[in-house]
Parts: C-alpha cells; structure tokens; sequence
C-alpha cells in the first residue's frame, strides 16, 4: 500500500456510525464516498466478520447492501437491552469502532 491508501474501513469511508435501532437492536452503518470503495466494504462487511467482531450468531445479523447510495448497513442484536442496568451506551454510539477499524488488506484495495 502506499502512503495515501486506506488502511482500515474508517480511512475509506466518508463516515462509519452506530446508532440505537430500539431497545433489542444497534445499526452500524459504512458510508463509502464512491462505488470502488463501496465495493471494498461491500467484501469486507460479510457475516463471519461481523459475528466474530460483535460476538453475535452470524443468524442473528441483518445485513443491507445499498449500493445506490454507497452504504453497507448492519443490525444486530444489543449485547444488553437498552437503558438496562448493565448498558453503558444507551445510544449505541460507539459500537461502530470495531468494524471502522478492521484492516483493509492490500489484496481488497
């Protein structure tokens, strides 16, 4: 790779974010700027990947591929239900930091 290439799916995309989808439910979405880069997340974002990040049942995710919009959106199930006395992001907020930062291999780019 050289100096100005991505190394992880958060240097690639234009915003990568998380955000409450109900109680039971977060949403991590990847913004990609154009298609070349939608196409790297579009490979990069499978279930296995997201399962092994999250430590949720690859059954368990729901996985949207938008590419007119160049988004890869995932929900998944909250490691705790919202507002309960062992969440520590009610918002969800931060959940999108293990996925922005997963390496793109030189192989994807």
């Amino acid at each position: 790779m050289t100096d100005t290439a991505p190394y992880t799916l958060g240097d690639l995309a234009t915003e990568v974010r998380s955000k409450n989808a109900g109680p039971f439910w977060l949403t991590i979405e990847a913004f990609m700027p154009d298609e070349a880069a939608y196409r790297i997340a579009d490979a990069l974002v499978t279930p296995e990947l997201i399962s092994e990040l999250y430590r949720v049942p690859s059954a368990s995710l729901r996985i949207f591929r938008i590419p007119d919009l160049n988004v890869v959106k995932v929900s998944l199930p909250r490691p705790v239900a919202q507002g309960s006395v062992f969440d520590r992001d009610i918002h969800a907020g931060q959940h999108h930091v293990p996925l922005a930062t997963v390496e793109i291999r030189e192989c994807e780019s």
